[in-house]
């Protein structure tokens, strides 16, 4: 109330403030000519314009940006719906977890589903952590999308997202059962890499506190993230985003076991300092990216913040300073005011001096950010799928197909850009960072992306392998997301096809790749555009 007050109260109708026009309509408001004035003053002459103004003058979350500043925020929340968890990494996660638990969820409307059980488990974890709401025996309908929880004629769902008890439940007795085997690790394929040197994932969780305290007595984390380390034989480090295990697989059946694949040669130079060389590298590279990022988005916030406590308290710490002076002359002068005495406004501007005085205090602690050092959680082998081959017998799988060996994807990728700037946007290489698409392609002026994903193959290839990660980034950004093949044909030819909403449902939960049959995407193609 307050707050819409400060805005009102500086608007003009007609030449008088908003304070003369309820003064009289507490006054006059039932004379006839009076609600006839207050009705056409309000609809005729309240200046928009310059309420909005005022609006965006008070607003904290305002910001002056340039147009790149503008283009830039757009891509990061651009690349941000395109990796966001919900609803299919969710949707996926709850509904094998759940089952682990003993609970089932049965499909009643497209991706709405009935839970008619809720096990006991799930409901006693809930009540002994006594955070929240509850989770219920039953429910009726659950939902992951937004869109699907009130359809017409249709029973409303739960909506299930972060902060939801029944998936809260859920995560926290998998990690109650689980944790431990983050830190014991496991083996996985990677089935895209042909190679035979073997890689070492860590994840890590960071961290970065401000100067406040909790009421636990504990400094306040303000933000909280996984990291993802890589190694190689070779020493290479690099910081690997969102999620890379999704598009690993377990070892098969058959498939050489994790003592024999440590025993190769081509795994001796793993060792125990490998974590310590993680987490140095994640504190040199990775943390100071995260503490800046946090650093320019609450340090802003704070001075705004600051600006505008000061702005509000300095004025009525000014008015009550004067009023208790103004009291005290009338005291003296044998004029005392029955209502209020000087003693009680001298008290009540102490009190907002006070009060300005712990807020401020307070907004420095928010300001002052310092990043904990990253914990490894635990980390996994991968082991590419060329020297599971090798150890099987079946060679290194290099002899396959020209397109399938790195240079021929990057001449694919190379080809899509050079189409792309052909076509008046402005590509980026993204495909060593696998973000579950190989360019981002900026549409110039608006600062929107186009998500392309790069597959090359001869002509006549029976299928084409697309990752669990890339199939769930298009179905997060449908409109947006682009599946670029690339035939290449006799005599260093090639043709390019572009297919628009490439999937429409997400892998089973486990399932790494999917196979898709060449020419049929082929067909569903169209003219690069």
């Amino acid at each position: 109330g307050g707050q819409v007050f400060d805005v009102l109260g500086r608007l003009q109708f007609e030449g008088k403030s908003l304070r003369e026009l309820l003064i009289e309509a507490v006054r006059y408001g039932e004379r006839p000519e009076v609600q006839a004035f207050l009705t056409t003053v309000l609809d005729t002459t309240l200046d928009r314009g310059h309420l909005q103004e005022l609006l965006e003058e008070r607003a904290l979350a305002h910001d002056a940006m340039d147009a790149s500043k503008v283009q830039r925020i757009r891509a990061d929340m651009e690349r941000a719906d395109a990796r966001r968890l919900q609803p299919h990494y969710i949707e996926s996660f709850f509904h094998e977890a759940f089952k682990v638990l003993g609970g089932s969820a049965k499909q009643r409307e497209a991706r709405r589903y009935e839970i008619t059980h809720v096990p006991a488990l799930v409901r006693n974890r809930d009540r002994r952590i006594g955070i929240g709401e509850p989770v219920l025996p039953r429910y009726e309908r659950i939902a992951f999308e937004k869109a699907l929880v009130a359809p017409q004629g249709q029973p409303l769902a739960a909506f299930v997202c972060p902060g939801h008890p029944l998936l809260d439940s859920v995560i926290g007795l998998t990690l109650e059962r689980n944790r431990d085997l983050l830190k014991r690790g496991t083996v996985l394929a990677d089935e895209r890499d042909p190679g035979t040197s073997p890689r070492v994932l860590f994840y890590l969780e960071h961290a970065i506190q401000d100067a406040g305290i909790t009421r636990a007595g504990e400094r306040c984390v303000v933000s909280k993230r996984m990291l993802y380390v890589e190694m190689d034989s070779a020493g290479t480090v690099r910081n690997v985003q969102y999620a890379p295990y999704l598009d690993y697989r377990p070892l098969a059946a058959g498939e050489p076991g994790f003592d024999a694949i440590l025993d190769r040669a081509e795994c001796q130079w793993i060792n125990r300092d490998l974590e310590q060389k993680a987490q140095g590298y994640a504190i040199a590279s990775v943390v100071p990216e995260h503490l800046a990022e946090v650093r320019g988005r609450k340090v802003e916030l704070a001075a705004k913040t600051e600006a505008a406590v000061k702005d509000r308290l300095i004025k009525e710490i000014t008015y009550w300073d004067h009023r208790a002076e103004e009291l005290k002359l009338q005291e003296r002068a044998g004029r005392p005011n029955a209502k209020l005495n000087s003693d009680e406004a001298r008290k009540r501007a102490d009190m907002l001096q006070g009060r300005l005085h712990k807020r401020l205090e307070e907004l420095k602690l928010d300001a002052q950010l310092s990043p904990l050092p990253p914990v490894v959680l635990g980390g996994l082998l991968v082991v590419p799928i060329g020297l599971i081959r090798v150890m099987t017998g079946e060679g290194t799988g290099q002899a396959t197909t020209a397109v399938d060996t790195q240079a021929s994807a990057a001449r694919a990728r190379a080809i899509v850009m050079e189409i792309e700037r052909g076509l008046g946007f402005d590509p980026t290489d993204r495909e060593f960072e696998k973000l579950g698409y190989d360019i981002e392609s900026r549409i110039p002026g608006s600062g929107k992306l186009r998500f392309v994903e790069v597959k090359g193959r001869v002509a006549g290839a029976p299928t084409i392998t697309v990752t669990r990660n890339e199939i769930l980034y298009s179905l997060n950004k449908p409109e947006d997301f682009i599946f670029a093949m690339v035939e290449f044909l006799d005599d260093n030819a090639h043709r390019v096809h572009y297919l628009r909403q490439p999937f429409t449902r997400e892998p089973d939960f486990g399932v790494t790749s999917v196979n898709y049959d060449f020419e049929g995407l082929i067909g569903r193609a169209r003219s690069p555009a």
